[in-house]
């Protein structure tokens, strides 16, 4: 392949510059450069700056940036849209496409007549800084998805869930789910970020699995944002009827290997990304059963949390 050409088109399409890498223009200097910037990330250094470079790259700049703080959206909602209707959801901090601080999707996503009917929840973390940061990357790659859960638990709507996202690994998985990507820079080199920017310490997740394999440790999320998360999945299940399932190893417990059901469209219930795609580890930490179980324990005991949640510190 022609380094040259395909990091111009890169370019082009996904709108970095050759200056990102310190380098002035489209030429060998360049394509070693992204060779050197990959190899010591552990990134496959080909030299080709792939949607893959492309996101690590753009967390780097933007984490070196001075800070800005933006505003918490002032308006509190209590719902979410499913085929241009309103479901409720327990939790205050919801901002749909078209309120102000919104984030609207303009392209990378299907539009579907038909009413559709998903069958499962996907969950991703980023692997950037904040929500807004990932829906210009996910944009920027022609990528969608219909939820983003920021650092202080804000959740945010992109689309209506009656269409079809590109945040699955297929076209299959697509078009049969809804997802939602949870903040998280994931490496722990941006911890310090986080305490910096007044998010607050992330936990650290040890001694993880995905696909068999021994995960290096990473950066937890907020357990505000499980909260909200939680909080998003009882909706989800009210308003699309999808069950309190998750895909479970011959032990019972979540599983945390690739489940071909799951691709295939098989299984109803809430789901990983990995459990979708092989070569996929988001969210390997995440015990979607554990979790499930709390949802419907705080349902049966009539338990309302997510007003009370949002008068703590944001990320406590």
């Amino acid at each position: 392949m022609d380094a040259e050409f395909y990091n111009e088109s890169s370019s082009l399409k996904l709108g970095w510059t050759p200056d990102w890498f310190g380098c002035s223009q489209f030429d060998e200097e360049l394509t070693e450069a992204i060779k050197q910037y990959q190899k010591k990330l552990g990134l496959k250094a080909d030299g080709l700056c792939g949607p893959g470079t492309y996101r690590r790259i753009w967390t780097d700049r933007e984490s070196a940036l001075p800070f800005l703080q933006e505003e918490v959206p002032e308006h509190k909602n209590s719902s979410i849209i499913y085929n241009n209707d309103y479901y409720d959801i327990d939790w205050p901090k919801v901002v749909l496409p078209f309120m102000k601080d919104g984030m609207k999707l303009t392209k990378g996503y299907k539009k579907v007549v038909e009413k559709r009917t998903p069958k499962n929840f996907v969950c991703h973390w980023d692997v950037c800084l904040n929500s807004k940061s990932c829906f210009r990357v996910l944009q920027n790659r022609g990528l969608s998805v219909h939820f983003l859960i920021d650092n202080d638990g804000t959740i945010y709507q992109s689309i209506d869930m009656q269409h079809a996202c590109w945040h699955a690994s297929s076209e299959r998985a697509n078009r049969a789910s809804v997802g939602v990507e949870i903040s998280n820079a994931y490496y722990l080199k941006y911890q310090d970020w986080y305490i910096k920017n007044g998010h607050g310490q992330r936990a650290l997740v040890e001694n993880s699995r995905c696909h068999g394999k021994d995960l290096d440790p990473y950066l937890d999320f907020y357990p505000v944002q499980i909260r909200a998360l939680k909080a998003l999945w009882k909706a989800i299940h009210e308003g699309l009827e999808i069950p309190y399932e998750a895909p479970l190893s011959q032990f019972g417990n979540t599983s945390t290997n690739y489940e071909q059901n799951v691709k295939y469209g098989d299984f109803k219930g809430f789901v990983s990304h990995y459990h979708v795609a092989k070569n996929k580890k988001d969210c390997a930490n995440l015990d979607i059963k554990l979790l499930l179980e709390e949802v419907k324990s705080e349902e049966t005991a009539g338990y309302h949390s997510a007003s009370a949640a949002c008068e703590d510190k944001p990320n406590s």
